[in-house]
């Protein structure tokens, strides 16, 4: 088998079993009450179970691994994650923000049951997720676990991704240029992906200043996986994204390929994809799956 051959088994292998443990993890931690929050818990699982790439999970069980972690506890910080980026589409798809009907190939969470049971069904994923980071099965040190809670309480609100998602909708109405786009998007998308590989790195001891190249990867590979996604806004195909395309152009919004054009959008995507390889120089084939993960997300048609 090539070299490309094995980087895509081990990626393919490596998006099964993520899916796999995720949608296991999920399902037993968030069993249906037999009262009236039934509808809530439902809601929840909808959205969480049997749907999106994993990305963020495998970003950090991936790192978590190269440092020797358990892999329970990774998939629990993995999670938590998880149940953040999941709150994040069940808010953005409501109609007060992107007013989206279909997400991941199904009717998103206000469209299968309604607007309060969404919003409620967020908010829960949301203080769930820091429920699972601060339970003692996620890590027996409480000094790791605070410092897992802060990356990821960090990374979600108005430093982060919240603030990212303010100035996307500011956009709708203001002019962007490539430098505020780009901070929207390190802030929107990046932000949590960061906290993915920082909060590997964190389960695995490594000490602040041992995780500047992490970081670097997870910066590039960040503002590559939002110049993907607006190449599949202005060329994908709905079916296949999942999603409704098209958007950001009706919104009259600046996008790295509206700014760029698709051509050097798509230039842009491969030069971030080297760098954040580049970053992981020191590692040897520990890292084979980071460094497929990064090839994927430019790659991608969905």
């Amino acid at each position: 088998m090539t070299a490309a051959g094995v980087t895509d088994s081990l990626l393919a292998e490596g998006l099964s079993r993520i899916a796999e443990e995720i949608d296991s993890a999920f399902d037993a931690l968030l069993p249906v009450p037999n009262d009236a929050r039934a509808r809530l818990v439902e809601a929840m699982r909808y959205a969480a179970i049997g749907g999106g790439k994993r990305l963020r999970p495998l970003l950090l069980v991936s790192v978590a691994e190269m440092y020797g972690v358990q892999r329970s506890a990774a998939i629990r910080a993995g999670i938590a994650i998880e149940a953040i980026h999941v709150y994040s589409l069940i808010h953005d798809d409501l109609p007060c923000m992107d007013n989206d009907a279909l997400r991941h190939g199904k009717p998103t969470v206000h469209v299968a049951f309604d607007e309060a049971t969404a919003v409620l069904a967020g908010d829960s994923l949301h203080a769930f997720a820091f429920e699972v980071l601060a339970d003692p099965a996620t890590s027996a040190d409480p000094f790791t676990r605070v410092e897992l809670l802060q990356t990821l309480g960090h990374a979600s609100g108005a430093q982060g991704m919240a603030g990212g998602q303010m100035m996307d909708m500011v956009a709708e109405t203001a002019e962007f240029d490539l430098q505020t786009v780009t901070r929207l998007q390190q802030l929107k998308t990046g932000a949590l992906l960061g906290a993915a590989v920082e909060m590997g790195a964190i389960l695995g001891r490594i000490p602040p200043e041992g995780r500047t190249h992490l970081r670097g990867y997870a910066r590039d590979i960040g503002l590559a996986f939002q110049i993907a996604d607006d190449l599949i806004d202005h060329e994908g195909d709905a079916i296949r994204a999942g999603k409704a395309v098209g958007k950001d152009a009706e919104a009259g919004k600046q996008t790295f390929v509206s700014l760029l054009g698709p051509d050097r959008a798509r230039d842009q995507a491969r030069m971030l994809l080297e760098q954040a390889v580049g970053h992981l120089g020191q590692h040897g084939r520990e890292a084979d799956l980071l460094r497929a993960l990064a090839r994927y997300i430019i790659e991608r048609d969905h």
